[in-house]
């Protein structure tokens, strides 16, 4: 390389790289830039050699779990029907009341994982919690231990999912965060429908015997339990963090930034459009599908979600995360409109892959912006936090959809839902120039 030094010329050598070793010969820059890039373009879309295994353990752990409690709720409300005689009335109070308690518990649980900086062993009593209630379903012989079960078991969930959640953005490194929570998104979407279908085979199998298959979904939920405590590893703690005494006072919830409260109060306008997937199947019914292949339609939704939940991640780490979340908000608009207008069983079924792509584009995404906007110290209360307010818009947004449907019909509650993403997505550029501003993948 030549360079002008007053009158004359000199020449330079070209800058070399040793290779490691003692004795090995030097590169120069470029071929190791050349190297870096050819790494780059071999590397996998997905990132699955790249992800850290704690994250595939968690992921796991979620698969294995969500399989048994979905064997048990695809049934629950069912046996307490038809084997114990109880009224809707009481499963709906106790629905209310398990999911109420876990939304509550998911904020404390959180600040308590920031507090004594350990996010794996409250994860873990979460699963363990979950764990050692299933085998109350087959042996109860009451409404009374029934209760109890689904109330502990609703505990357990509360109490994990912050901390695990914290403890995926702890172990992920920043460019591989979005693949992370995709992978980890998409293994427990598998679970969730593997699990009902499990729980019809087993129905068949044994002539819709409950007990067995409540015995059987027991299995999955000790499985987890052990693969969270023996395969996942919590890292240690970064010895500058700040230690946090009060994670829920204000003065720490203001440390949160104005970009983590922007994405949450998104996340809750959006949620208000993303009511219950049950009025999904409320739709398929109306449109006149069989009472017994409703439940295609959950189907359907899932495996669409977990199919696009870890490319949609592995996407956003590449290019950012804005105009997948905007794809994702303009699915789940296009999905309402499909639903209030068409009404045959096609339609339905369009709408239904078009909810679970939205799924996929945004749930996953969502997780992973407050990662990115939450200061480290403080990753428990803000999924927490963020956990507990889309949980009140989700109930909110359920009540809306009901009255809705009620006064207006089928079309009323799905173009409402259309009126709320449109809000939603309209507010995006926000979260996108704050993130900007924050140097965080916008």
């Amino acid at each position: 390389m030549r360079s002008k030094s007053g009158g004359g010329q000199r020449t330079t050598p070209t800058p070399t790289l040793p290779l490691s070793g003692g004795g090995s010969p030097q590169r120069t820059r470029g071929e190791v830039t050349k190297e870096l890039a050819m790494k780059q373009t071999t590397s996998s879309f997905l990132r699955w050699r790249e992800i850290p295994g704690g994250v595939w353990a968690l992921g796991i752990v979620s698969l294995l779990m969500d399989v048994s409690s979905e064997m048990i709720h695809a049934l629950f409300p069912l046996y307490l029907v038809t084997v114990l005689g109880t009224s809707m009335l009481t499963v709906g109070v106790i629905e209310g009341i398990a999911e109420a308690t876990a939304s509550i518990v998911k904020i404390f649980s959180g600040a308590l994982s920031d507090r004594l900086g350990k996010r794996k062993l409250l994860a873990a009593i979460g699963y363990g919690l979950a764990a050692f209630t299933k085998p109350v379903f087959p042996l109860a012989s009451s409404i009374g231990w029934l209760m109890a079960a689904r109330f502990v078991d609703r505990i357990g969930k509360g109490i994990r999912g912050a901390p695990r959640d914290a403890l995926v953005a702890d172990i992920s490194p920043p460019h591989l965060r979005g693949a992370s929570f995709g992978l980890r998104q998409s293994l427990d979407t598998i679970g969730a429908f593997l699990g009902p279908l499990l729980a019809i085979g087993f129905m068949v199998l044994a002539a819709n015997n409950f007990t067995f298959v409540f015995w059987i979904a027991v299995v999955p939920a000790f499985l987890s339990f052990f693969v969270i405590v023996f395969f996942v590893r919590e890292p240690e703690r970064p010895p500058g963090l700040r230690a946090v005494r009060s994670p829920l006072s204000l003065a720490e919830l203001r440390r949160l930034g104005f970009a983590y409260w922007l994405v949450v109060g998104v996340a809750a306008v959006f949620t208000l459009a993303r009511f219950s997937e049950a009025f999904l199947l409320l739709r398929a019914q109306s449109a006149g599908l069989s009472l017994a292949l409703v439940p295609a339609v959950m189907v359907v939704m899932n495996v669409v979600y977990a199919l696009s939940a870890w490319p949609a991640g592995a996407l956003s780490d590449r290019i950012g995360r804005y105009g997948l979340l905007a794809c994702g908000f303009a699915m789940l608009l296009l999905a309402d409109l499909v639903l209030a207008l068409g009404a045959s069983i096609g339609a339905v079924a369009l709408g239904a892959a078009l909810w679970g792509l939205h799924m996929g584009l945004t749930q996953g995404l969502l997780a992973t912006l407050v990662a990115d906007t939450a200061p480290p110290e403080l990753r428990g209360t803000a999924f927490g936090m963020f956990n507990f307010v889309t949980g009140l818009a989700m109930l909110a947004a359920s009540v809306i959809a009901g009255a809705l449907w009620d006064v207006i019909g089928p079309q009323g509650t799905f173009l409402a839902g259309a009126v709320f993403t449109a809000v939603a997505l309209a507010a995006l550029p926000m979260v996108r120039a704050s993130l900007l501003f924050r140097g965080a993948r916008g």
